[in-house]
């Protein structure tokens, strides 16, 4: 009897059954996102979305967004829970196009891996699954590649792109900021996805596993660092329907921290002081900066320190809109106020990413206890 005929490519260690069967175990996760408007099911070359609906528009302009999740995944492979990174990867994506007041209509992923684990990558499509659901936006297609040779076996990466779109005449930005704006700030559920090489450092230079019990926060440190990206899509889209006018620029605290991505969203020649003792970073910028021996302010540039977003406000809608968001389960407060003109003295930060935008600085000391 002659011998079955080997495969080459499985030699050469990627293995494409387990690659379909991944995309079994993914299925019906993925289809959950998908309403009317998305044609042709899972598995095509190309995903298709029905934008007959933009006719209604005046003028549509599609915004996009594409980003990762960075090193927080070292940690997801560290301690083999891989369910939270997607939303992670939906918060980075998605909420980048809300800034403008887009709604997003639709996202792809892609998933680079050394070997293909089929459960490991159900777990993490199930989550990008779930976070688009959450944001009413449709998951139409995605990649998962194995790369073995060029990463270990339990390695993997994550990326995805979005599309939405908005009005031109609704577009939120520099351009609608006024003085004596409110600057509002929402919270955060924690680190989100920005900052985790500093965290790493951090957790390694102090001997600490992923896996140790953190008897701050009742769960080991792994579980702790990983907490999901909290989702602000669909509460800022009713705070901007429900406020006409009144949301002038919203600004997503990612890489860079707040003074940073606040200045990108305001104007040149205006200036902004955001007031840390308005709240209490959350425990764990806390304790980690406990454990490295360094401050809070030290971060400011690489941490959310417990503001993932800002919006900007008219003045007399922000008492409405921290309403409006606090009855989302969004904690909001007013950090600052724009102003126009001649500046307090001192240093500012200027712009960021190659915007030249306003000027801010965070000035005072953070406040004691849980905000």
């Amino acid at each position: 009897m002659a011998a079955s005929p080997t495969n080459p490519y499985s030699e050469a260690g990627v293995d494409t059954a387990a690659g379909d069967l991944a995309v079994e175990l993914m299925k019906s996760s993925v289809r959950a996102t998908h309403g009317p408007e998305v044609l042709g099911g899972v598995g095509g070359f190309a995903g298709l979305f029905d934008a007959s609906a933009l006719r209604d528009f005046r003028r549509p302009l599609l915004a996009t967004s594409t980003d990762g999740v960075g090193t927080k995944v070292a940690i997801a492979q560290a301690i083999d829970k891989h369910d939270t990174i997607g939303q992670d990867l939906v918060g980075m994506v998605v909420d980048d196009i809300v800034v403008v007041g887009a709604k997003p209509l639709f996202m792809t992923d892609y998933i680079a891996c050394g070997k293909v684990v089929p459960e490991r990558i159900a777990d993490i499509v199930r989550g990008i699954a779930d976070a688009c659901s959450a944001t009413g936006t449709a998951l139409v297609g995605g990649e998962t590649a194995e790369h073995p040779g060029l990463l270990g076996p339990r390695d993997y990466d994550v990326a995805g792109a979005a599309t939405g779109v908005v009005e031109a005449d609704a577009i939120l930005g520099a351009d609608r900021v006024q003085d004596g704006d409110a600057v509002i700030a929402v919270s955060s559920s924690g680190l989100h996805s920005n900052g985790y090489s500093l965290v790493r450092h951090i957790v390694t230079r102090a001997g600490i596993g992923y896996g140790d019990n953190a008897a701050d926060f009742g769960v080991t440190w792994g579980e702790a660092l990983l907490e999901p990206t909290r989702l602000y899509t669909l509460p800022l889209l009713r705070l901007i329907d429900a406020l006409p006018g009144g949301v002038h620029a919203l600004s997503h605290v990612t890489g860079g921290g707040i003074a940073a991505n606040l200045a990108r969203v305001l104007p040149q020649g205006s200036w902004a002081e955001v007031d840390r003792s308005t709240w209490s970073p959350s425990p764990v910028f806390r304790v980690l900066s406990d454990i490295a021996g360094s401050t809070l302010e030290s971060a400011e540039g690489t941490w959310n320190l417990g503001i993932g977003f800002l919006a900007i406000i008219a003045a007399d809608k922000k008492d409405a809109a921290i309403a409006a968001l606090n009855a989302e389960g969004m904690p909001s407060w007013q950090v600052g106020t724009v102003g126009f003109g001649a500046r307090p003295a001192g240093e500012f930060e200027q712009g960021a990413k190659g915007v030249d935008g306003g000027a801010v600085r965070l000035v005072g000391a953070y406040a004691d206890g849980a905000k």
